[in-house]
């Protein structure tokens, strides 16, 4: 049966392609410049200096300022530490694929990997302010009614909940973790600069192909009629699908309160590009990808709470004002 579905969805995929191919063209154009103008030059940059890190064993002195706060609170060793903060800076799928990495290479352990894989998989910064911000900027009259801080309040914020929750779930154990921290010998092998930058190559290769696909997806989804999906409905399963692409439907189409906070939905779940681009980079075995999805829509449930908190704590004292 699973094999007769598969077949089916192959086959409608291929007479939506023969039917609209002119949809499917550019759809497959905006996901390739997407990934050659924005995730490429944002990613890679940070992908290929993340690894030499690693190699060159740098991975303590990038962690010690952080690393009392996340080792106390969140229970995590120096190289997860290293994970999560890869994965706050650099965005989707960094931390997933540092976190596979690291468990591979025997840095962390399975209890460990599973906690950082619910929580170190976000939108980077750069993104939030870059492009969430900016887009969200146009569904309000006053650039005061929605500051950047509320976005990065909801999406970061439910770290800590979400941490707790995994860390209680996978029995996380801190001191096994410093344990395995401490008898850990890193093997000072020679780096080849070469084979990092194909291994960095080959994964975001992955990820363009995904993003194209996922584009042509959402282009298919915004050319239904009103008739078979409303409007907003039909923003909200754009952000689902894929979030650059979605969160701009939205930011065109939902105005107001309604607008930002799919916008922030989209932007804590990720996407099913995102969900995709996450499973193409789990090498190692223990890591599942249905926990992984469950983690993020319970962040999203959580950042859309927040969101709506701190909205109205903001806008409540814009009238005190």
């Amino acid at each position: 049966m699973k094999h007769s579905l598969g077949g089916l969805g192959a086959v409608s995929c291929l007479i939506l392609l023969l039917a609209c191919p002119a949809l499917a063209l550019t759809g497959a154009r905006n996901g390739l410049l997407l990934w050659a103008d924005v995730v490429l030059p944002t990613l890679l940059p940070f992908m290929i200096c993340s690894g030499m890190i690693v190699a060159l064993n740098g991975v303590p002195l990038l962690t010690k300022p952080l690393f009392p706060f996340l080792s106390r609170f969140m229970g995590l060793s120096q190289p997860g530490s290293f994970v999560f903060i890869t994965g706050l800076l650099c965005g989707y799928p960094m931390g997933a694929r540092m976190d596979s990495r690291f468990l591979e290479e025997g840095r962390i352990g399975l209890n460990e990997a599973r906690t950082l894989l619910a929580v170190s998989n976000h939108p980077s910064p750069m993104f939030i302010l870059g492009y969430i911000c900016v887009q969200a900027a146009s569904l309000f009259s006053s650039s005061n009614a929605c500051p950047p801080w509320i976005f990065l309040t909801a999406l970061y914020l439910p770290i800590l909940p979400v941490s707790f929750l995994a860390k209680k779930c996978y029995h996380l154990n801190q001191e096994a973790s410093l344990c395995r921290q401490d008898n850990y010998k890193s093997e000072h092998t020679r780096v080849s600069f070469d084979a990092h930058l194909m291994d960095c190559l080959e994964t975001m290769e992955k990820i363009g192909l995904y993003i194209m696909i996922f584009s042509i997806l959402a282009l298919y989804l915004s050319a239904l009629p009103d008739s078979l999906l409303p409007l907003t409905l039909r923003c909200a399963l754009l952000g689902a699908v894929e979030i650059t692409t979605g969160i701009q439907a939205i930011s065109g189409s939902v105005p107001g309160f309604a607008g930002a906070l799919l916008i922030t939905a989209a932007g804590a779940f990720g996407g099913i590009s995102g969900i995709f681009q996450t499973k193409s980079v789990l090498k190692s075995a223990g890591l599942s990808i249905r926990h992984y999805i469950l983690w993020k829509f319970f962040h999203s449930v959580l950042s859309c709470a927040a969101f709506a908190l701190c909205f109205f704590i903001n806008q409540s004292l814009q009238i005190g004002i």
